[in-house]
Parts: C-alpha cells; structure tokens; sequence
C-alpha cells in the first residue's frame, strides 16, 4: 500500500521531540502509518531558531563547520561567504557514488522516518520548510532510490543520505507507484517545489545514522516475530516427534531465572497444554537438544531483544549528525553523534542470535526427516503408500535447501563492527560499519525466514503423519488452530511435488505476520 492510499486503519505518528517507539517507524515503513509534522507553534519555534541562529552567525562571520568551512578532513579549508550558499548541494553531489542494490520501498520509508525523527529533535539547525519538505515526499508516495551499498556508519549514513538529500532537491531519480522516473518531474507532478537548502541543511539530512536505524528497526521487528514463529514450531515438531512435554516444565524452568527463556518455554507449555505429568508413558526419556533445550537457544533472542529495542530506540530519538546546533544556549557543539557504534553492536548481535534459530529449526527438520530419529515416521516424511512409496522421496530435498539456507546465515554472523577502516585522509580513522551490520542482519533475517517456511511445510508435514500413525492421539487446541491456518496454505505431499511456490507463498506470509502468536 502506499502511503498516498489512506484507508481508516492507518494512523498518524506526530513527529517533534516527543519519543517515537520503533513501531512507528515500522508501521511508517508498511504504509500502515504516516508522518505528520507537530504543528504546535512553540514546537516550530523551537526548531526554527536554530536555524536563525545560525543565519545569525553568518551575518556576523562567524566559523561554523561545514557552513563555511569544507566537510571532514577538508574542516580546515575556509569558504568564501559568497559560496556558502552553493556547499550543501556540493556536498550532496560529491557524494553520488553509491552501488549496491537500491533498498526496498518499506526500507526507503524506515529510513526517511529515522531521518526526519532525528531532524525534528530541533538540534540540527534546519529550518522548518525541510522538515515538511520530508513529509510531502510522504504524502506524495515519493520515494528517493536509494543505493544499499557505500556507506561505513561514521561520519554517518552520508553516500545513501545523498540520495535523498538531492531528491529534497529535484535531482536524482525516485520510485512514484512503482514506476522510476527523474524526481524533478515526480516533484513537478505532485506540485512540490523543489528545496534549496540553506547553509547546514545538506549536512543536516546526510550527517547521520539514519539508514542502520531505519534498518534496524524493520530488523528487531523481524526478530521479534521470528521468536515466536520458531517456539510455535517446535511445539509442532515435538508432537511430530512424539517427544516429552514435560522438558518445558514451569519448576524446571524457575531455576535458571533468564526471563525470555521463561517466556519460551510457558508458550510451549501452552501449545502442548502441558498439565505437569512427568510419567515417561514409554517415551525416551530425555529428547534431543534441538528440542529440549530449543528455549535456551530462543531465549537467547527473547532475552536480548529488549536491550536491542533500547538502543535502536535511543538512536531513532536521537539528534545525530554534527555539529549540534543549541539554539536556545547559542552554541556550535562539535561532536561525533554521527558515530552508529551502538546500531552496529546491535545488529551484529542480533543477527548471531536469530541465525542460531536457523540452526535449531534446521537441526529438528534434520531429526524429522530422519526414521532412525523421528520414532516411527515415514523416511524423509513421504506422504507415499503401497507401492508407490517407492517413487516417492518426500522432504528429501527441502532438507538440503534448509541446510544450505542455515549455512549461509551462519557464515554472515562475523560481526561487521570488527572490521572499522580508516577512511577520508584519516579524518575517518574509526568508523562503526553499522549500516553494513544492518544489512547484513536483515540478509540473515531472509534467511532464516526461509528456513522456517520450510520447518512450517516439515512440521505440517510431520503432524499429519504422526496422526496418520497414530489417529488415537489428541491434538493440543493452540496447535490444531495452527495447523487449520497451515491447512488453507499447504497440503500434505501424498505424491512429490515442487514446493517452491508453497515456499514463495509462506515466506509472504511469513514477513506479513500472518498469525498472532502468542499475547
């Protein structure tokens, strides 16, 4: 949808310096959501004298960084006042040079909400004519294309911050209904005049953390998700397995007080409607880890994520670009909030621990696959009977895809901060490569989001043998309603077929949070 389509549902998050959460920029970057400027005027006050200020210090010839003099390294090089008006769109323009591919349209929103979230603090010394500039893009449905690649996270996002610096501009090309066209015609269509910035402002929108924050908010939304998704499949996977409710025990889990594990394992009490029996009833007597202690390794992430959430939140709320312009104390604060240290750590921790769910999920559909494991399933779960069982291979090769899907996502959890550079004739001698963090944890998340649709087709798979075997046996409520939602998505695979457009279709559902887990 986008954010030109309003609809009743899509609510309206005000943007001054009140604390935005990181599902405004989230439900933003859906189109679930739009920006609006506060039109409170002691609000617009506030930001405007910082920029009055600065106007001010011109006049007086005054020295302020990156207005009259050049940017980074280059600090010690005057402007002439007759060319400071020219140097934003010069700092834009140099800084074209970006490659990779162009971020997606929800991630373009993320960013351009962390942006102006930022700005709107009223410490950046831009006027309040940018600010609302930000919005028209918005409600125009005008997004900046946005090349992925080029930036290290200090000074700031600056390469992809170009891009929609000149757009703010009429320069450069954007993404209108889905369709690329030049953004001076897209602005032209929309009767948006485009911007000239005054002095900071082009430093302003690209001296920033905007892109890893943006990033990483759609990021711990995904994680969060993947959380659940995860612990209700292995509840399925421990009945497919015919495996021992009792290891999620609430006793057991009140000695090693880690409250997200806690929180794993009273879902899976809950999926399995566990009442406390601890009688083997002829079962092994303790399964293997990817199931008994799947909560250790989900409650990893359970536990982190709110720690992952208060830093991406203070960064979203923060002003971070340089210098820091105090307009009620009048002064040029020279600093590095620029730095995104904190997003980076962020998002290579977090990419280690969502890619430790691939590896439970992988190592349970390795367990359900397998005859020798799987207490009396079908090899491979092959939906085959009679003769015919001989033709048919199952999950055989869905096996194989989840491995090498967990691989990958195992090999991209060398964390990204390690690697600083020193860039920018050494003015840049330490950087965060946050935003490469961040991209590389949203490719982990893919990842591992394709290993879970293939777990959703394993355990589905799995539960509808298991009661095959055994029809006596009872489904647990929670997990009969998934198995229903399941149902209307996959059929059981009674005779091969290609699973990749069942695959597509679960991923789709996957990403749009199809089921509510859990309060």
């Amino acid at each position: 949808m986008q954010l030109t389509d309003l609809t009743p549902t899509q609510r309206t998050v005000r943007f001054d310096r009140e604390r935005l959460a990181l599902e405004d920029i989230v439900d933003i970057a859906r189109g679930s959501a739009r920006p609006e400027l506060s039109m409170d005027p002691s609000y617009r006050a506030m930001v405007q004298r910082g920029a009055d200020f600065l106007d001010r210090l011109l006049r007086e010839d005054g020295a302020i960084y990156g207005v009259t003099t050049g940017y980074g390294d280059s600090c010690t090089v005057d402007v002439p006042l007759s060319l400071v008006s020219e140097l934003p769109h010069h700092l834009y323009t140099y800084h074209g040079v970006g490659l990779g591919a162009f971020l997606t349209p929800a991630q373009t929103r993320a960013v351009m909400g962390a942006r102006l979230a930022s700005l709107s603090k009223g410490f950046s010394g831009v006027s309040v004519g940018l600010l609302e500039q930000i919005v028209r893009l918005f409600d125009a449905g005008i997004l900046p294309m946005i090349p992925s690649e080029g930036s290290v996270g200090a000074s700031g996002d600056l390469t992809p911050l170009s891009y929609l610096a000149a757009v703010l501009c009429g320069e450069r090309e954007v993404l209108k209904d889905g369709v690329e066209m030049p953004a001076a015609q897209a602005l032209a269509e929309a009767g948006i005049v485009p911007l000239r910035l005054r002095p900071k402002e082009g430093l302003a929108i690209m001296n920033g953390t905007a892109v890893m924050t943006g990033l990483a908010c759609l990021a711990w939304d995904r994680a969060d998700y993947l959380s659940r998704l995860t612990t209700r499949i292995t509840a399925l996977a421990s009945f497919a397995l015919d495996g021992n409710d009792h290891h999620f025990d609430e006793t057991l889990f009140s000695v090693k007080p880690h409250a997200g594990m806690q929180n794993v394992a009273g879902w899976l009490r809950e999926d399995l409607e566990y009442a406390g029996q601890l009688e083997r009833n002829g079962k092994r007597l303790q399964d293997r880890y990817s199931i008994r202690c799947a909560p250790h390794v989900i409650g990893v992430l359970t536990d982190a994520l709110p720690f992952f959430r208060q830093s991406i939140e203070n960064e979203l709320n923060s002003a971070n670009d340089n210098p820091i312009i105090d307009g009620e104390g009048e002064r040029v604060l020279h600093g590095g909030h620029f730095y995104g240290g904190h997003i980076a750590f962020a998002m290579d921790s977090m990419k280690n621990a969502v890619a430790n769910l691939a590896d439970l999920l992988d190592r349970q559909m390795a367990l359900l696959v397998d005859a020798r494991y799987n207490n009396g399933l079908p090899a491979n779960l092959s939906g085959g009977e009679g003769e015919r069982a001989a033709i048919n291979h199952g999950l055989k090769a869905l096996q194989i895809s989840s491995s090498a899907w967990t691989a990958e996502a195992l090999k991209l959890t060398m964390p990204a901060s390690v690697f600083s550079r020193s860039t920018e004739c050494h003015n840049q001698d330490k950087v965060s490569m946050g935003t490469i963090a961040a991209r590389d944890c949203l490719r982990v998340m893919e990842l591992v989001e394709q290993v879970a649709a293939a777990l959703l087709i394993t355990v589905r798979q799995g539960v509808w043998l298991r009661l095959r075997v055994d029809s006596s046996r009872a489904l647990p409520a929670p997990l009969a309603r998934m198995l229903d939602l399941l149902g209307e998505d996959i059929a059981p695979v009674r005779e091969d077929r290609r699973l990749d457009t069942e695959l597509h279709h679960l991923l789709g559902r996957i990403r749009d949070q199809a089921w509510s887990l859990y309060a």
